[in-house]
């Protein structure tokens, strides 16, 4: 038994990961969770 299952906190795991990135005049958005993966591009604001 672990520490935490032992103190009766529940155990920590990951929700979501994401990136933002900006390149050539765009935004590329990512958000992966154990659910699947969407995205998003759309033009930056210049």
């Amino acid at each position: 038994m672990s520490a935490a299952q032992r103190s009766g906190s529940p155990a920590r795991r990951l929700v979501a990961v994401g990136t933002i990135r900006r390149h050539g005049g765009r935004t590329l958005t990512v958000r992966a969770t154990q659910a699947g993966a969407t995205g998003t591009i759309t033009r930056t604001a210049r």
